[in-house]
């Protein structure tokens, strides 16, 4: 029998694309071998790469101006590619900075040149992402960087913010394809595919194709995003089965009925929990300001750390895995990405209501 996986990533994945991998993973397509064995370089993986590619740009309505581009490493090391792909000499970068991976991204960036916080919480808590006339943003920064989403302390900006004329770089690890975006908007989106799009070791990226064009060209070609462009994400052997993955997690959206079908989803689960832990205050605590509730990522406390130990436990026993909060922050987080349902969201919230009457 499968858990309810509520891990924060890697994160559990939809069922058909877990049967549909199973079932091709040692004869994919009457070849005689599976997909991780074919060459990158033969027809029958780019077939199944391209669609991937295909599916996404579909999937978010991807304008002409930009494209889409497969690379390694995760969202860490895209926090130090960054700059050194688009903060020249002689230039700063503005970052918003809303929970610990925005202030790994800054941290990063400043091996590689001048940067300058546009917004971080005075008192150094992450209960809330900025409102638009709180950002100090530079009109002549290289670029202005946010977060989308905060897996960590269960904040998303629900309305990103705007730098104006300055490109937008965005790191949407944790929420991207929850829902539809403006790709438009952004200059580069960046995103780690063990959330909702499929397995670790992916990183999804969608660029503006003049951005890209006006990179640092005095680093190594591997590290330069252009590169990886001009070569359909296959400069070198990239991640075959990761990739295979994720395209059979986007064949499945596409046919649940695309971002919209998703966001619908997901709003009813962040509803269905939020509408719980509001219900329940007086045992469990969301510490998030409401506006800044994240749908993705939703934390809560309980009155000790003892229960909180004991609700993870017992939420095991229960067949409900991954709830115990990053050890950074404590408590508990539940991550709703895509692939759960809304009948998994129910469960845990009747968990937590049993719960909450035996020990309250």
């Amino acid at each position: 029998m499968r858990v309810i996986n509520f891990n924060a990533g890697p994160a559990g994945l939809p069922l058909p694309a877990l049967e549909q991998a199973r079932d091709e993973l040692l004869d994919f397509q009457k070849t005689g071998m599976s997909i991780m064995e074919h060459s990158h370089r033969g027809a029958t993986y780019e077939a199944v790469h391209d669609e991937a590619i295909a599916l996404l740009g579909e999937l978010l309505g991807i304008p002409s101006t930009h494209t889409v581009v497969f690379v390694q490493g995760g969202a860490s090391l895209q926090f130090g590619l960054i700059p050194m792909n688009f903060l020249p000499k002689g230039k700063s970068a503005d970052y918003v900075v809303t929970g610990v991976w925005g202030e790994k991204a800054i941290s990063e960036a400043k091996y590689l040149g001048e940067v300058s916080t546009a917004w971080a919480p005075a008192d150094g808590k992450f209960v809330r992402v900025p409102k638009p006339d709180e950002i100090k943003w530079d009109p002549n920064a290289a670029y202005a960087h946010t977060t989308s989403n905060n897996t960590i302390y269960g904040t998303q900006f629900h309305t990103l913010p705007d730098p104006g004329a300055v490109p937008h770089i965005c790191d949407m690890s944790s929420d991207f394809l929850w829902r539809p975006i403006d790709v438009s908007r952004f200059a580069f989106i960046y995103a780690g595919a063990q959330k909702n799009i499929g397995p670790s070791g992916v990183v999804v990226v969608v660029a503006n194709k003049e951005f890209l064009a006006k990179r640092r060209t005095d680093i190594p070609k591997i590290f330069q995003y252009q590169t990886h462009v001009e070569n359909n994400s296959l400069y070198n052997t990239p991640n075959t089965w990761g990739i295979y993955l994720c395209r059979n997690v986007l064949q499945l959206m596409k046919k649940q009925g695309g971002l919209k079908a998703m966001e619908s989803k997901n709003q009813e689960k962040a509803s269905l929990l939020y509408g719980a832990l509001d219900r329940l205050n007086g045992f469990y605590k969301a510490p998030v300001e409401k506006a800044s509730r994240s749908v993705m990522n939703i934390v809560f406390r309980l009155p000790s750390e003892g229960l909180e130990d004991k609700f993870v436990s017992e939420a095991k026993k229960a067949n409900m895995i991954g709830l115990k909060g990053h050890r950074s922050a404590g408590g508990i987080r539940v991550s709703a990405y895509n692939a759960v349902s809304v009948e998994d969201i129910k469960a845990l919230v009747s968990f937590m209501e049993v719960f909450s009457k035996a020990n309250g």
